[in-house]
């Protein structure tokens, strides 16, 4: 019993001078001396970001003074179109590039934002996005002299694998319910049906129909029929 009320005792003390700190506040925003100061202090060590109060003043309870945060521990936020998000996840790879640097810079996908909003594109069209936290995975020397709300460009890496057949995205075409392209047979354009599976920017996936080092005709016009004869371009 003793020992508890030794403890709440010294609990008191704290609450009590939790309040003398408070009135003390109070008085000087009622006029007090000015040579009375009270001591603000951070909830975490950091670097002040920005200044939010630059000039002295009185200032209401709960009025944000600085923003401090901690360099080394930097988050990356990309928004994406809801439609490209919902394939995203956390453990995502993504490249960092556009951000200054001489290098690409690694990362990787922390959490998705349960929630959009509405972003107005340079179109001006209304488009629904959300943000991607991603955290570096690149050692910290690598990306020291970036700082808070740089801009950065992110690629997210979807998918990836090895011993991949692709082509030149301009070779492949949709023909019916499928796909196919134009190989180059003896100076002629033979007109063969492929498989095709993950798609990228500039290239995609062979999954079956093709086989390695064939040629192939890339963007094909109107004037391209299986059988005709074409020239190959170096």
């Amino acid at each position: 019993m003793r020992s508890e009320e030794l403890s709440s005792a010294v609990f008191a003390v704290k609450v009590a001078a939790e309040q003398v700190r408070v009135a003390r506040a109070a008085l000087a925003g009622e006029g007090a001396s000015r040579e009375r100061h009270i001591d603000v202090l951070a909830p975490a060590s950091g670097s002040v970001l920005r200044v939010l109060q630059k000039s002295e003043g009185v200032v209401q309870a709960g009025t944000p003074l600085v923003e401090v945060g901690n360099p080394e521990v930097l988050e990356l936020v990309v928004d994406l179109l809801t439609t490209d998000a919902v394939r995203i996840h956390p453990g995502t790879p993504l490249k960092i590039q556009g951000w200054g640097g001489d290098r690409t810079l690694a990362g990787r996908v922390r959490r998705v934002e349960p929630s959009a909003f509405t972003k107005l594109s340079a179109l001006g069209v209304e488009e629904q996005r959300v943000n991607v936290i991603a955290a570096f995975t690149a050692p910290r020397q690598d990306w020291a002299s970036l700082g808070d709300g740089f801009r950065i460009e992110a690629r997210l890496v979807l998918w990836q694998g090895e011993d991949v057949l692709k082509v030149p995205q301009g070779a492949a075409f949709r023909r019916g319910d499928g796909w196919a392209v134009f190989r180059v047979v003896s100076g002629k354009a033979r007109l063969t049906p492929v498989q095709i599976g993950h798609r990228g920017e500039t290239e995609v996936e062979v999954l079956n129909g093709l086989d390695p080092g064939a040629v192939l005709v890339v963007h094909p016009g109107d004037r391209v029929k299986d059988g005709a004869p074409v020239e190959a371009v170096e």
